[in-house]
């Protein structure tokens, strides 16, 4: 057998090769030259091969990757944004956002806004911990700044005990629209949250329990301060429960829960534990709030919160304010006695040493002695023996104008009170929570001006 070399030219056209031609032993061989290339080099040319086009190709791939997972993430994004919306609609809606709304568009409140989220959350600068004011049982307190620069205090609660909507828009509608100049207005709120944010004025002087009981070496209150602060705290107490609609019982009333202004006015505050009671009607708690030392023993017994629960939690404050002593305190022992308790022995036989050295002066027996049977009334063990806050203010009230005209009957001169600032400037205060802050607050004292 003969071997053709199909590589000679007159054999082309049996044989075609468009690139490097060999022969073979029966066959031949069509390969592109170095640096060439051809999908079929028999019948089609050879061409330069690009260096690059693996590069290419990589390159190529990975755009298309990146572009895939941009709008992968995209859409992720859109979704959650859709979700959250949602989200937010939903606790707006579960939280009575639409019946406050349609009640704030009709006109029935006026005075209450509506915060979003992202309003607090710039106000706030996102709830940082620098901002924090306090923290207490039912939740955290921020200082924020508005848009127009005014200071407020954001709730942030924890939990929310809302049995009904209704009930609590309601709640909040009367809260917004209470006026009385001893009572923290409630400025706004914020529902697209699961647990509804709110919005207070923001107090700056502290709390009564760091005004009695932390001094840090001022001159501690004078009497006639802490009967005032009483005075203003009972009003307060007395305009919710006379509230037209509904009585509002505030629920968790004690000296943490009263704040000072730069003017060291009162500010009852704190409506976490607020009750809006049915009018001629009996409300009964399923679960039993407030602080240990200040809490109704009868409210613990029933589970039935009135307006005299309030009388008994701000029977506890006024001896807190005549004795010096804490709702429950340490005498040299480790176990806590609980102040109610000592004090309502001491009433029996020598009441004086229960109460603070710093306000017992000669003359003042008989006004002590009606403010600590005042203070008794209030802790009776029975709600209907107490007296109503109204009837407790207008019995502050005629205390303090007894001994004022005694004062001046005595010494011939008119009282003023003059306020003597601590060396450290007070520290921002927790307008809402039941928490403490250490901070150091200023100290009224009473001094006697001879008239020119």
């Amino acid at each position: 057998m003969i071997d053709i070399d199909e590589c000679k030219p007159q054999n082309e056209i049996l044989y075609p090769c468009k690139g490097n031609c060999r022969n073979t032993d029966g066959s031949y061989t069509c390969l592109c030259p170095s640096g060439f290339r051809s999908d079929n080099p028999k019948s089609m040319p050879c061409v330069r091969a690009d260096p690059h086009k693996a590069l290419k190709m990589v390159t190529g791939l990975s755009i298309c990757a990146v572009f895939l997972m941009v709008c992968i993430l995209a859409l992720r994004a859109e979704y959650q944004k859709r979700k959250l919306r949602k989200e937010k609609e939903r606790f707006f809606d579960q939280n009575g956002g639409q019946i406050l709304y349609h009640q704030i568009m009709s006109k029935q409140v006026d005075t209450l806004r509506i915060f979003t989220q992202e309003d607090l959350k710039k106000a706030t600068n996102d709830f940082d911990e620098s901002r924090e004011l306090g923290k207490g049982g039912h939740g955290t307190v921020y200082k924020g700044i508005l848009k127009d620069n005014r200071v407020v205090a954001v709730k942030r609660s924890k939990i929310m005990n809302v049995a009904e909507t209704d009930e609590f828009v309601q709640e909040i509608i009367v809260l917004s629209q209470t006026n009385h100049r001893n009572v923290v207005r409630l400025l706004g709120c914020c529902l697209e949250v699961e647990v509804p944010i709110l919005v207070y004025e923001f107090i700056s002087n502290g709390t009564l329990f760091e005004f009695i009981h932390h001094n840090y070496g001022s001159p501690p209150p004078s009497l006639d301060t802490r009967l005032r602060i009483a005075q203003e705290s009972a009003e307060a107490l007395a305009y919710l429960h006379l509230s037209t609609n509904h009585p509002i019982v505030h629920g968790d009333v004690k000296s943490m829960n009263i704040l000072l202004d730069d003017k060291y006015m009162a500010k009852v505050t704190d409506f976490g534990a607020s009750r809006m009671l049915p009018k001629d009607a009996v409300q009964f708690m399923t679960m039993v709030q407030g602080t240990l030392g200040y809490l109704d023993p009868e409210y613990l017994q029933v589970r039935q919160l009135t307006e005299k629960s309030d009388v008994y939690s701000f029977g506890v404050v006024l001896l807190e304010l005549i004795t010096g002593k804490t709702a429950i305190y340490h005498d040299g022992l480790k176990e806590g006695k609980s102040l109610v308790s000592t004090f309502l022995l001491a009433m029996e036989g020598n009441i004086e040493g229960m109460l603070d050295r710093s306000i017992v002066r000669v003359g003042m027996e008989t006004l002590l002695r009606e403010v600590a049977e005042l203070g008794g009334m209030c802790l009776g063990a029975r709600g209907d023996d107490r007296p109503t806050m109204t009837e407790v203010a207008d019995r502050l009230k005629a205390l303090r104008s007894t001994w004022r005209e005694k004062l001046v009957l005595e010494h011939g001169a008119t009282e003023r009170l003059v306020v003597r600032s601590s060396p450290a400037a007070p520290a921002p205060w927790d307008p809402l929570s039941s928490g403490m802050l250490s901070a150091a607050p200023h100290m009224a004292a009473i001094c006697i001006e001879t008239p020119r």
